[in-house]
């Protein structure tokens, strides 16, 4: 994906009724990690960036304060939601996990 507007489309794919102020806000917020090649995607299956996603993201971002079995368990749950996407957009996966937690206010201005 070499665009912005091709996540937001993979968010759609897989979001019902998508906040777009917040999809917008998100997109704007993480717009360098998302035109990076190395940073653009999650890699699911491998723990270290599950790690990176709960403390980064869902911790720092997010503000969450829930155990890490709990924040665990949700990047792994957007994970089968997403398993058959080879590519795991990062724009995706936030969102997912945003629209979980009842985050997605954070992300509008």
């Amino acid at each position: 994906m070499a665009d912005i507007q091709a996540h937001k489309d993979f968010v759609t794919k897989y979001a019902k009724n998508v906040n777009t102020a917040a999809l917008d806000g998100l997109a704007k917020n993480y717009a360098l990690v998302l035109s990076n090649n190395d940073s653009q995607y999650v890699a699911a299956s491998d723990e270290s960036e599950r790690v990176t996603v709960r403390e980064n993201f869902l911790k720092k971002k997010l503000g969450l304060t829930d155990s890490d079995a709990t924040l665990d368990a949700a990047v792994v749950a957007v994970g089968e939601t997403l398993k058959e996407e080879r590519f795991k957009s990062r724009l995706a996966y936030y969102y997912l996990l945003a629209e979980k937690f009842n985050k997605l206010s954070v992300f509008v201005k």
